[in-house]
């Protein structure tokens, strides 16, 4: 049974990527056990005759083959730690023990010569034994921490002097692939305070760390508290906000499950700004979206790709995803399709992938007639605020002209609701694409007017983190490329969410709408743009202002120093979530006069005389200044 085991034992372990490793600790072993059987041959003053090699390979083969049956040669050396000291113990003295008995038997019952080994000798040796091998295991931890310490080339401080600080610097010493060197601890505890922790000495309270940076030459910093609230977290990352290192974190301090494999990140620019996450309700929007066909325009840009991987996970009927850009579009195509094989929640959704102009409204008629979708999300739109400017023809015929089309086609074939995606730039604008997209809201409201079967509504929020066309990919290709990151103006401020934030106010809103609505999100406090760039600089890795600099050029045509999200925020309206406020909006009788004048722009080649008839509908639009293209 025994020879059985150790067979398949021996078949586990040797292969190509261990056998280094178990020769090692074979050879190893094999010299403790000799050792120790020619000590206790020397101690009972014996002579080395053919009886003491026989009995001495005896017990080696046995000692090492008891070794593997129990795993002590598949422990991990760099990982060796006090549970698998304890293991050696108990395997090392229990095999002794066997050992120890069979010499007993021998010495009383037969007259091969054995020699009696004494009781004191037997312990002596197995203490011996239990000693030699956890050293040689232990030995190669300590030598990966000693010469992997000497690569090590980033001052690191690790805020925290608990748990998962001590998880933390494990990871770190038995990585040698991360170069993070710790220097010390810092802590707010006073018991911990001016203590040691692995060696390393614990410093004391958070808010006082400016003097320990400058002191151990800091670059890293790694927040390692294991049960941390988000408000505490935000309280630390503020302490370190005019300092020049690098955070990091531990996944649970972001709500990663505590059986996920421990490691360090880096803080997501969210997380950094200090922005609270927007929560939503669920359970409605899956009510509202389940067993539906949903159209989403512009399904292949930032908003459009979350929304159809967001309209999936509520169970629709069909999605149909539509967009003149090709390869976009392709992309969230295979995206669903991934998605919809590997969950079997998901079987028997359909989707269908179109590409064609909003503007183009026999193309949209016809769409609308063979699919008859019951939601539409519009997002389809130029963004781009330069853009726009120099192209103010285009901007009037997607964001114009699409919107009218398939709003019309909504009421046309009595679809449910229609969301349109607007923007905070639409409230008092200043350049073509706010302009547009606030003629766009006109249009809905327009339509609430006529329609008797769809319910049209806007959603406006503001600039969205990480989306196509923000200034977050700008700042990070610049920060790769060396610099300058170009800032427009130092005192620019900004509202900023994230991509799912955003999409989830969207369908939020879509349970909500009534019709006619323009939903805001309250979005809380504006962020200087500045200090989203000084942020991203810092966690490249470098300083701001000094390795990379930050250049001004000043504001571009159309562009606002400070964004407004509420004409009149004491005349809004809240709705069941605390955070969505609706805007009060004049509902348009009639468009037919406006549309006939803003499309008569198309075809002037004059951009000064398109944004001047764009004035005269958009009556709030200020384009005092003259651009020249």
């Amino acid at each position: 049974m025994i020879n059985n085991m150790l067979k398949k034992r021996l078949r586990i372990i040797i292969n190509k990527s261990t056998l280094s490793k178990l020769f090692f600790l074979l050879f190893s072993d094999l010299i403790v056990f000799s050792f120790l059987c020619i000590i206790s041959n020397l101690i009972m003053n014996q002579r080395f005759g053919v009886h003491f090699f026989v009995i001495s390979f005896s017990i080696i083969i046995f000692k090492i083959s008891i070794l593997i049956i129990f795993n002590i040669h598949k422990i991990i050396l760099t990982y060796f730690g006090l549970p698998d000291m304890f293991k050696i113990l108990a395997v090392s003295l229990g095999s002794s023990i066997v050992v120890w008995s069979i010499l007993e038997i021998l010495y009383h019952t037969t007259s091969i010569g054995i020699v009696n080994l004494e009781i004191e000798v037997a312990v002596l040796v197995a203490i011996s034994e239990v000693f030699l091998l956890i050293s040689v295991r232990f030995v190669k931890r300590v030598s990966a921490i000693v010469f992997g310490l000497s690569g090590r080339t980033k001052p690191t401080l690790i805020v925290g002097a608990g748990s998962g600080a001590r998880l933390v610097y494990d990871e770190i010493n038995n990585n040698p692939q991360l170069e993070y060197r710790v220097v010390a601890f810092i802590d707010d505890d006073p018991d911990k305070i001016g203590r040691r922790l692995l060696g390393k000495k614990v410093h004391g309270p958070i808010k006082n760390v400016h003097e320990i940076l400058n002191k151990h030459k800091i670059e890293d910093v790694i927040i390692a508290i294991a049960a941390i609230s988000s408000e505490r977290l935000h309280e630390i990352i503020k302490v370190f906000e005019h300092e020049k290192v690098r955070l990091k974190k531990i996944p649970s301090i972001a709500g990663t499950k505590a059986n996920e494999k421990m490691g360090i990140t880096d803080f997501s620019l969210e997380e950094l700004l200090n922005r609270e996450t927007v929560s939503f309700d669920t359970s409605e929007i899956t009510s509202f979206l389940t067993d539906k066909v949903v159209l989403i325009t512009g399904a292949g840009g930032s908003i459009g790709s979350e929304l159809s991987y967001q309209v999936l996970s509520h169970k629709p009927k069909k999605i149909i995803l539509l967009d003149i850009y090709e390869n976009g579009v392709y992309d969230v195509e295979q995206t669903i399709k991934r998605k919809i094989a590997s969950n079997p929640a998901f079987s028997g959704i359909e989707y269908k992938t179109i590409i064609a102009s909003t503007y183009n409204k026999e193309r949209i008629e016809n769409i609308f007639a063979e699919y008859k979708p019951q939601v539409v999300y519009h997002a389809a739109a130029y963004k781009h605020v330069p853009l726009m400017e120099d192209n103010p023809q285009e901007a009037i015929r997607t964001n114009v002209l699409g919107t009218y089309n398939v709003a019309e086609m909504a009421n046309k074939y009595k679809t449910q609701k229609m969301i349109f995606v607007s923007t905070d730039k639409a409230v008092r604008p200043t350049n073509v694409m706010g302009a547009t997209k606030r003629f766009a809201e006109m249009i809905l409201s327009y339509f609430k007017t006529i329609s008797v079967s769809t319910a049209y509504s806007s959603v406006r929020f503001g600039n969205v983190l990480g989306s196509s066309g923000s200034a977050i990919p700008l700042f990070e290709k610049q920060i790769q490329e060396g610099g300058p990151v170009t800032i427009t103006d130092p005192n620019i401020i900004r509202y900023f969410m994230t991509i799912p934030e955003a999409v989830s106010l969207i369908l939020q809103c879509s349970v909500y709408a009534k019709s006619g609505e323009i939903f805001v999100l309250d979005m809380g406090e504006p962020i200087k743009v500045v200090t989203i760039a000084e942020n991203l600089i810092k966690q490249a890795g470098y300083i701001p202002h000094e390795d990379i600099k930050i250049k001004i050029i000043g504001l571009r045509p159309g562009e606002k120093l400070y964004e407004e999200l509420l004409v009149d925020i004491e005349k809004a309206t809240k709705t069941d979530n605390k955070k969505i406020y609706i805007e009060s909006n004049e509902e348009k009788q009639s468009l037919d006069c406006e549309m006939r004048t803003i499309l008569s722009a198309l075809t002037i080649t004059d951009n000064d005389e398109v944004r001047k008839i764009i004035q005269s509908v958009v009556t709030d639009f200020k384009c005092n200044v003259r651009f020249h293209n």
